[in-house]
């Protein structure tokens, strides 16, 4: 099993998805975008794909000129069947990769908060070992309309689409279960200006809010990452 992880961002990772590929014995090729590395055409070798999160929106080609590119390569690796896992910014570019609307800005939310299993999400292979609400970390501004044909598979009051799925295999997340208190932990830390600024009081609410929520939220992002690593090369 060889998967490619596209990183669009600094100090970006796995976390519980790194987990689970090394559960599996999978082959990881880190690719890293944002330090201009070129994203390829097609899967190659390749058997699923995993692009991650980032602080540009999913519209920001200026920026970030990479994400064009990026976009065809996740319909490729979706149009074949192979598993894509999109993450936060992978999961807006992934509904923009299928023809979804992005929507930047009036979406924000910050730490753990609760999401929905739609009824198709309760029935859905990788979402189906999950109770029918949970908690999992956020941190975003945007979102997005779902592409046409596509599976809304969970969502909150907050955000209509908290995660969705396009054929076989190609699943987005809006929410960051990847993220587990040790992942969420070195984020604060290593952005730590940013978050005073628009996080006020985050520092001093962080560890409350990780021991009332990390646990149910860690639990749930590592079935959610076996789950979709289970989907490889089905």
């Amino acid at each position: 099993m060889r998967v490619l992880v596209v990183q669009n961002y600094a100090n970006t990772g796995l976390g519980q998805v790194g987990v689970a590929l090394a559960e599996a014995g999978a082959s990881i090729d880190l690719l890293r975008a944002d330090l201009g590395e070129a994203i390829p055409d097609g899967p190659g070798g390749h058997d699923g794909l995993v692009v991650l999160g980032g602080g540009q929106n999913a519209l920001a080609d200026k920026e970030s000129p990479w994400l064009p590119q990026l976009c065809v390569l996740m319909r490729a690796f979706g149009d074949s069947g192979r598993s894509v896992l999109g993450i936060c910014l992978g999961s807006q570019l992934l509904a923009r990769a299928y023809g979804g609307q992005n929507i930047i800005g009036g979406a924000t939310e910050f730490g753990w908060h609760e999401v929905e299993l739609t009824p198709e999400g309760a029935e859905d292979p990788v979402l189906a070992p999950l109770p029918p609400s949970f908690r999992s970390f956020q941190w975003h501004d945007d979102t997005f309309v779902l592409p046409r044909g596509a599976s809304r598979l969970a969502g909150s009051l907050a955000v209509h689409n908290q995660a969705f799925r396009v054929g076989r295999a190609a699943y987005g997340f809006q929410f960051h279960f990847e993220a587990d208190r040790p992942l969420v932990a070195e984020w604060s830390d290593l952005f730590a200006d940013w978050l005073a600024e628009r996080q006020p009081g985050w520092s001093e609410r962080h560890p409350a809010e990780a021991a009332r929520f990390g646990g149910e939220a860690d639990a749930a992002g590592l079935a959610i990452a076996r789950g979709w690593v289970g989907t490889i090369g089905g």
